[in-house]
Formats: C-alpha cells, sequence, structure tokens
C-alpha cells in the first residue's frame, strides 16, 4: 500500500557539503524543472522564477555574499568570511527560487509564497527522484534587501531557498522525524 508513497517517505536532504558531480544533465534539469513548476497557483499567477547558479557564478555570488556580510557585520571573523565565501560552491548546481509577488492580486500574499515554496519542494523530490541528491537552505542571505539586489531581484521579489543538486558523495541517515499522532487531531463541533 506504501508503494506510491516510497519516494516522499524516503525523501530526505543531503546536506550540501557532501553534493557533488555530476548534477542533472540539461535533458533532465528541463524535465525536472517543468516538473517543479507544476504546483497548485491559485489565480494561475505562477508567483515565481528559478535563477541558475553553475561553475563560476556560484563562487562570484558567494564573494558578492561575503563582502555583504562584512558590511552587516565589520567583526566578523576571517572564518565565518571564508564560510559565506563558499557557501555555494559545494553542489555543483543550485537554483535560487523567487517567490514573484503580485500586491494588485487579490490572492493572499502567503498564497503565492507558499506557491513559490512548492517549486522549492518539488525541486527536492524530483531530485531524489532522477537519484540526485538536494538541499533547501536559505540563510540570512535570503532575507538580505541588498543580497536580493546582488542576485537580480525586483522590488516585489524575495528568495524562498537556495536548492543544491548534486550527487550524494555519503549516504545519510535519516533524521527523527515527527511522530504524527501527536499532530494529528480531530475537530468536533
Amino acid at each position: 500500500m506504501t508503494a506510491p508513497l516510497d519516494l516522499l517517505l524516503q525523501r530526505h536532504s543531503i546536506p550540501s557539503r557532501q553534493l557533488d558531480e555530476p548534477a542533472p544533465d540539461p535533458a533532465a534539469l528541463r524535465a525536472l524543472l517543468e516538473a517543479a513548476i507544476r504546483v497548485p497557483d491559485h489565480g494561475k499567477l505562477a508567483p515565481f522564477r528559478l535563477i541558475e547558479l553553475r561553475g563560476d557564478a556560484k563562487l562570484r555570488f558567494g564573494e558578492r555574499l561575503a563582502a555583504r556580510a562584512l558590511a552587516r557585520d565589520p567583526d566578523l571573523p576571517p572564518s565565518k568570511q571564508e564560510k559565506e565565501r563558499l557557501r555555494y560552491t559545494f553542489a555543483p548546481l543550485v537554483i535560487v527560487v523567487v517567490a514573484c509577488l503580485h500586491p494588485e492580486s487579490s490572492v493572499p500574499e502567503i498564497e503565492q509564497v507558499m506557491c513559490a515554496g512548492s517549486v522549492a519542494y518539488n525541486l527536492l523530490l524530483g531530485a531524489h527522484a532522477l537519484g540526485y541528491g538536494a538541499q533547501w537552505l536559505t540563510g540570512w542571505a535570503a532575507y538580505d534587501d541588498e543580497a536580493a539586489r546582488i542576485i537580480g531581484l525586483g522590488g516585489h521579489e524575495r528568495t524562498v531557498g537556495f536548492v543544491h543538486i548534486g550527487t550524494p558523495r555519503i549516504d545519510v541517515p535519516d533524521r527523527d522525524r515527527p511522530v504524527l499522532d501527536e499532530l494529528l487531531s480531530s475537530w468536533t463541533p
């Protein structure tokens, strides 16, 4: 009975530092991205877009964010500056999932953000289904206005997450999961 749900039951994040080449080839990546954007979308707004980071662009992005991190905290230790500089370089592919909000729409902003979040989650599921590993990360850069400008976001856009994709270098054990019986209740009038 659970076989159709195995993909959901087996999916887990692989730390970005444990993701290596290869990333999906162009045909597999296109299929993954086309599947990822098939999300519930109240109002058919498509309130999302994707930005691909590969190769040298990942390092250049990290260098700019390291400079921004230092501007935010002039006392940032060199080790943390280096961590910021290299943060996006481990996985061969990083997809930035962006929520493109439509403030004029009657669709509540939270539904638009959740739609974009569904794209990020579909990337995780799809990468797993294709035999790759992935991790959805945010961090301070997802919420910083200057970091948004660095990646090229407009005024009504925000970063939902950075989805790191590649081939796992190690088997990562599953973590403890929530207990359904502690989360499920029945409402009665």
